[in-house]
């Protein structure tokens, strides 16, 4: 993908740059006409001049010595979860509302979130000393709405969705006069994040290969491009997405902007459909790469920065970390210098627990198995032994067939390369061996159902889906189902999250598949079809 020169935009350029001179060097910077809004907005300028301190800290860049030592490079964290409401929003909400002429500063702002971006509007405004208005989803846990109201905002509850929220806020932005604070697309909100950048660079004055920024909206990576590649261009800038919510990894690379039909929430912090139009602009102009993580990674970055700082990041948070890992896996930096923004720590405690589950496979330090044992005597033994001295971390077994048994097992590795050969090896001693380990089906559900086969169950589909954590989430699915269609299989957990991850198998007759179809759509629910999983499959069907 071509990205702009410095002082060209939307294929024409500028007037001729000015010279300015700097330690180290030239730099060119376009020359601006103030007033003018056909002319780009001067970012250097505004982020330089950008009000963030009176609520906000320069966080330190802390090292990683063992992310670094596994790397190659040397592995720098940016600190933002140290922020007094623990994540970088703070920044530019402040910047935004300490900008306001008083007229404006007297009738109040308002957002709609339900995340970070409310307590750091919240937080702002109390101490501007004006009104802030904060809607939020009426399925937000109080835990988000208690912290807002605890930092002074005005809490108002609509909607079940971010989408009804945020219709609501600009209703109420109208009626009541009041300035609505974009949590990502504006350029106030932008230079605010900006600052980062500008820190990290006056931290680390030596050379820096990359700098990687989670991507939601695209206001952090936005602000800390606009700055870095005005004065050190040789450094890239990466951003990093969870794989399903890649917006601005879509949207550059059809170059425009794609609005996804839905996101998966883990990194619920950066889980946006549709990015902004300004930041879009900047990071077709500025961003060098975009890396995608899946769930597993993220787990895996949450604990690597805890283990290097004893910090423990909510999952968005911990998305440039993964994507620095995964660069670095691809890359082999050399002693050169990676900087990764931990942008948050607002995490649920209950989540901790899936994140733990999920660590030592995003680390590819566990392998997940479905193993076929023939039904005889010393057959465990022989499997074990071929296992070795590696640590059986989980063994399912159900007794179903007098000639195989199906076993689920996690099996600890060093690496994904040695989770390759335990394959091979298992193959090779007689036992048909499946490897589940990206399977998303098998890690979230089958594990903690094995030994379920049902084969007396016609015409059984079985989906997976997301349910929202409110009350009567599962009595709207039933309500939407057809009273003909029987559950088969159900299986949930709760991982502390927004939303709940269910299993469900139903009997859906050939003949109504048409109105299966319609039933998903109008149930307004993320879904995937397991029907032809090999997990399911082999211990379920």
């Amino acid at each position: 993908m071509r990205f702009p020169k410095y002082g060209e935009h939307n294929g024409k350029h500028h007037d001729a740059p000015r010279v300015v001179p700097r330690l180290g060097g030239l730099l060119e910077l376009p020359l601006y006409r103030k007033n003018d809004p056909a002319m780009p907005i001067d970012y250097l300028e505004k982020i330089l001049s950008a009000q963030v301190y009176d609520v906000a800290v320069e966080t330190p860049l802390d090292a990683a010595p063992a992310l670094s030592a596994r790397s190659g490079g040397t592995v720098l964290i940016k600190r933002e979860d140290m922020q007094p409401v623990f994540s970088f929003k703070l920044r530019g909400a402040y910047n935004k509302i300490a900008r306001l002429p008083p007229g404006r500063l007297e009738r109040g702002v308002i957002c709609a979130s339900a995340g970070n971006h409310a307590q750091g509007v919240a937080l702002a405004a109390a101490k501007i000393g004006c009104r802030a208005v904060v809607v939020m989803p009426t399925t937000t846990p109080a835990i988000k709405i208690d912290a807002v109201r605890n930092r002074g905002g005005e809490v108002v509850l609509a909607g079940e969705s971010f989408d009804e929220a945020y219709a609501h806020a600009l209703e109420l932005e109208k009626a009541e006069k009041l300035t609505f604070v974009h949590p990502f697309d504006d350029p106030d909100v932008i230079a605010g994040q900006g600052t980062i950048g500008m820190e990290i660079l006056r931290q680390h004055p030596r050379p820096i290969h990359a700098v990687f920024c989670c991507v939601g909206g695209g206001g952090l990576i936005s602000g800390v491009a606009a700055y870095i590649k005005r004065l050190r261009p040789e450094t890239r800038i990466v951003g990093v997405e969870a794989a399903d919510a890649d917006s601005m990894t879509q949207s550059l690379a059809a170059g425009r902007r794609v609005r996804l039909k839905q996101v998966g929430l883990f990194a619920d912090g950066a889980a946006v459909k549709y990015v902004g139009k300004e930041t879009f602009r900047l990071c077709r102009q500025y961003v060098d790469e975009m890396v995608c993580v899946d769930t597993d990674a993220i787990c895996a970055a949450i604990k690597d920065v805890f283990e290097d700082t004893r910090a423990v990041l909510e999952p968005a948070g911990a998305l440039a970390i993964a994507g620095a890992k995964e660069y670095a896996l691809r890359r082999r930096p050399r002693g050169e210098t990676l900087i990764a923004v931990a942008s948050g720590a607002n995490v649920n405690f209950d989540r901790l627990r899936f994140v733990a589950e999920r660590a030592e496979v995003g680390e590819r330090r566990e392998a997940v198995l479905a193993v076929t044992l023939p039904e005889r005597p010393g057959s465990y033994k022989e499997f074990v032994a071929l296992i070795g001295s590696r640590n059986i971390t989980e063994f399912n077994y159900r007794y179903n067939d007098p000639r195989e048994a199906r076993v689920f097992v996690g099996v600890q590795v060093a690496s994904r390369a040695e989770s390759l050969k335990l394959v091979d090896l298992l193959r090779r001693g007689g036992y048909p061996t499946l490897d589940l380990t990206d399977d998303e089906m098998a890690k979230l559900h089958v594990r903690h159902l094995v030994g379920g086969h049902a084969p007396q169950v016609a015409h059984e589909i079985v989906y997976r889906f997301e349910f929202p954590e409110r009350p009567g989430a599962l009595m709207h699915f039933l309500n939407q189902m057809s009273a003909s269609w029987n559950i088969s299989l159900f299986h949930y957990r709760n991982h502390g999250a927004d939303y709940g991850r269910v299993l469900v198998g139903m009997q859906v007759p050939p003949g109504e598949m048409g109105q299966f179809k319609a039933f998903l759509k109008n149930l307004g629910y993320a879904y995937w079809n397991e029907t032809g999983n090999a997990a399911y499959r082999l211990f379920l069907g």
